[in-house]
């Protein structure tokens, strides 16, 4: 028989009931077995109200996980592996000649990654490295050693461009005409050859296979390479590192592109600014970014290309950033300044060659 506690006034006492943990006051260590057969009841219950209280209060994994998943839904948007995800292919070819007299404000490296991004995502590319340096050719991985066909070869022998496009390895839909150090001599070369402006148009114009995109990776001067750039292109993409200097020099670019229209290539427009090498911690690019959309208007891109290393990196091992680092935030920007460009060419379309 249990033993029963006797009141001084002889009535029998009820057993103490146990005090309810308050939320505030959590024990350091609470082991509870729980019967997993029912709902929990009594102490259980209690135990379980109180862990639930704890978790409330203290970060849990899956708050911790989203930044890490949302960096793998972006790659796996960027690298596009099933092939579903496309970017929207214009009706005619759109020759983009990125240009600006500046060195060192992102021109082959947006070249590259455009390039890039537009193939991964089922539209079908071509580069013309038209820079004596090759950096967009080894930012693709292409081979470009002297010996290499080249487009010094198209420009001054009249090579075809197909003898001399090669196929971007790991890059479906992509193909790169490559530079090598002869094209440094083309400058002096072409003077006296025939028709000296428009070799590389009638060179792109008479390639018999189609592309719906044809970036021209300029070399960071005026000479007779960027003319003929400008002369094959309908559309002019202008790379502007968010900086005074890179501001100093756009009227002169501007300028020269107004007299290849008036005199060479009157369809040529200068379609696309695109602001790279942003830091916002400084003010200026945020007052070199307003002045250039002050000034340009609907032509600059939403997107903006921010510092990042990964795109620095990226061309030491044969990459561009897309397939370097996907979820980085270079490949992000870059993603988005494509799929920017491949929608203004569905809304505004205008003139291009067939």
């Amino acid at each position: 028989m249990p033993a029963r506690l006797e009141s001084p006034i002889g009535g029998n006492v009820p057993p103490p009931v146990p005090q309810q943990p308050h939320p505030d006051v959590v024990p350091e260590q609470m082991h509870v077995a729980v019967d997993t057969s029912g709902p929990p009841t009594g102490a259980v219950a209690d135990a379980v109200t109180a862990a639930a209280y704890v978790s409330r209060e203290t970060p849990t994994r899956e708050e911790d996980d989203p930044p890490l998943a949302m960096e793998a839904m972006r790659a796996v948007q960027i690298l596009n592996p099933s092939g579903e995800v496309t970017m929207p292919r214009p009706e005619r070819t759109r020759v983009m000649c990125v240009a600006n007299q500046k060195g060192g404000v992102g021109k082959t490296t947006t070249t590259v990654n455009l390039a890039v991004a537009l193939a991964l995502h089922g539209n079908r590319v071509l580069v013309v490295d038209l820079d004596p340096q090759g950096n967009a050719s080894t930012g693709l991985n292409v081979p470009h050693h002297t010996g290499v066909p080249d487009v010094y070869d198209c420009l001054i022998n009249s090579v075809p461009l197909e003898e001399v496009a090669q196929e971007v390895e790991g890059i479906p839909n992509l193909y790169c005409v490559p530079a090598t150090i002869d094209l440094a001599g083309a400058e002096i070369e072409l003077v006296s050859v025939v028709a000296r402006e428009s070799r590389l148009a009638r060179a792109i114009a008479a390639y018999p296979g189609h592309f719906d995109y044809v970036f021209i990776d300029c070399p960071p001067s005026l000479g007779l390479l960027t003319v003929n750039a400008l002369v094959a292109a309908q559309e002019v993409l202008i790379p502007i590192q968010c900086e005074y200097y890179a501001l100093e020099g756009l009227n002169q670019l501007i300028n020269n592109i107004n007299l290849v229209r008036q005199h060479l290539n009157p369809k040529l427009e200068v379609s696309t600014i695109l602001l790279t090498m942003y830091d916002r911690r400084t003010r200026l690019a945020d007052a070199v970014e307003q002045d250039v959309r002050n000034h340009f208007g609907d032509k600059v891109l939403q997107a903006v290309i921010p510092r990042n290393v990964r795109v620095s990196e990226a061309p030491s091992y044969g990459q561009s950033v897309m397939t370097y680092d996907p979820g980085s935030r270079g490949a992000t920007s870059y993603f988005e300044a494509a799929q920017e460009i491949a929608e203004r060419g569905v809304k505004e379309p205008v003139s291009r060659n067939a």
